[in-house]
């Protein structure tokens, strides 16, 4: 059974997201925690660390190295386990208990950097 549709939200609500697609450049351990892995994403113009808490759910999290995805690059930054954290990626059925959940990516190499919407 699929979740509920969340409420209604305006269109001017969804223009506040930045959401873009960079490539995953590296990926490593975040000491201290079982769940937390820190992201390297090439943005083109600017680089971003996003940690990301699927350490558990991924037999080799550094697979992810090379892969493009969506990215939001605009939420307030987070420090977690000391590291701070500068965006959050964008994972498809996660929320509903798919794991691992499947990486939101476009359909064929894009330039980092691009807007998605």
């Amino acid at each position: 059974m699929s979740a509920a549709v969340k409420p209604l939200i305006m269109l001017a609500d969804l223009d506040k997201l930045d959401i873009r697609c960079g490539t995953i450049s590296a990926v490593s351990d975040v000491a201290g925690s079982d769940k937390l892995v820190q992201l390297s994403v090439d943005f083109g113009d600017f680089q971003r660390t996003i940690l990301c808490g699927i350490k558990q759910e991924r037999a080799d999290p550094a697979a992810l190295t090379g892969l493009q995805a969506l990215f939001v690059v605009n939420l307030a930054p987070k420090k977690m386990c000391g590291v701070m954290s500068e965006g959050m990626m964008f994972d498809i059925g996660y929320a509903d208990g798919l794991l691992p959940a499947a990486l939101a990516q476009p359909e064929f190499a894009v330039p980092n950097g691009v807007r998605a919407g």
